[in-house]
Order: C-alpha cells, then structure tokens, then sequence
C-alpha cells in the first residue's frame, strides 16, 4: 500500500508541473497576442452619449450654462477664458479649478487668465471648435473624447496645461496610463474677452 503511495507521488508532480508548464505558455501567448478591443487612445472604451448635451460632427459634446452675448470669435483673434477641467472618465478628478465655481462673476485683470488666438493650433481641437461658437460671457461645458484632447496624451504639446503641480500629476496619470483607464475629460470654459485681431 504504502509502495504504490510512493508510486503516485511523483507521477501527480508530473503531472501537475506539465499543466502549469501548458498554462504558463498559454498565458504567454495571451500577454502579446493582438487585442483589437486594446487598440487605439481609449483602450476598448465605449464612447458615452450624454442626453442632456449637443454632439457635433467631430464627436464632441457641449452644454451652455450661461449663454454670452456678442459675437463669436474669429480666427486670428485672441481669446481671454477661465477654464476648469476633470479627468471625468477616472473619478472625476479635478485637474484644475482657476477661480472658484463656474457662473459666477469674475474680477480682476485677464493676466491670470489663459490666452490663446484662434486658429493657431495653440490649444487641443476640443477646447478651439468649443471656443468658435461661444459668445463673451458665456460658460460651456464640453465633453472631450481622446481623439479631440492632448495629442499623444501629452499636456505639454497643446494647451490648456494645469497651472499646479498636483493638477498637472492627475492630468499626466489619466493620460499616460497603459491601462483600462478611460481618457475623457470634462472641460467648464467662460469666454471671458475677445481681443480681436490687428
């Protein structure tokens, strides 16, 4: 009895060490195998369709919270905003906050506003076509999908860029994460001024 115990010791090792040895190569297979669903800026992630909100052509999605009056900006002109923006595929976690709660009023010089002119590629595709149908004093609020945000899920190639290092950290751990992250941000913007251009 105890001989055959014996017997079967090393044929059950054997036998264990040649599944995990078939499930490790397996497993190895799988890590480098062509994922389509992996493919592309958003990782697989279904695209949201917000109901409450207006979607353009390009795939971007707005609401006004204020409407401004005047008009619209023109290519070449510069543009005064205040912005804030929330990497609001990952806990909606805010990546900058300017001045305090949008709709509010706002005082003091646009020095400590972020300027850019229209038209310059200055600024990611999202924030520019946003920008294009606002009027001054008006806030929108814009849904940004990968494709219309940071080139190369890089901040510091187009703008807006978080003013502060904790902002910018959040920003940068949203965009350059290999994982499942979702890469939607939600942008509040105010058109603040319109400086035309000369």
């Amino acid at each position: 009895m105890d001989r055959r115990r014996l017997m079967l010791i090393p044929a059950i090792t054997i036998g264990i060490g040649s599944c995990q040895y078939t499930f490790e190569k397996g497993a190895a297979k799988a890590e480098f195998a062509d994922m389509p669903a992996l493919r592309g800026k958003d990782y697989g992630k279904t695209k949201m369709r917000y109901p409450d909100y207006t979607e353009t052509e390009s795939g971007l999605q707005y609401k006004d919270l204020r409407v401004g009056d005047g008009p619209s900006p023109k290519k070449g002109d510069t543009v005064v905003v205040d912005w804030d923006g929330y990497t609001i595929g990952y806990y909606g976690r805010i990546f900058e906050a300017r001045n305090k709660t949008k709709g509010g009023s706002f005082e003091g010089g646009d020095k400590d506003f972020f300027k850019f002119k229209v038209g310059s590629g200055q600024v990611i595709p999202a924030f520019e076509e946003a920008i294009s149908g606002m009027a001054p004093g008006g806030v929108r609020r814009i849904i940004v999908p990968p494709d219309l945000g940071y080139p190369d899920n890089d901040y510091n190639k187009l703008g807006p860029k978080p003013m502060t290092f904790s902002g910018q950290r959040a920003l940068d751990f949203v965009l350059r994460n290999q994982g499942l992250i979702d890469k939607t941000l939600l942008f509040d913007i105010e058109l603040l001024k319109i400086i035309p251009n000369q």
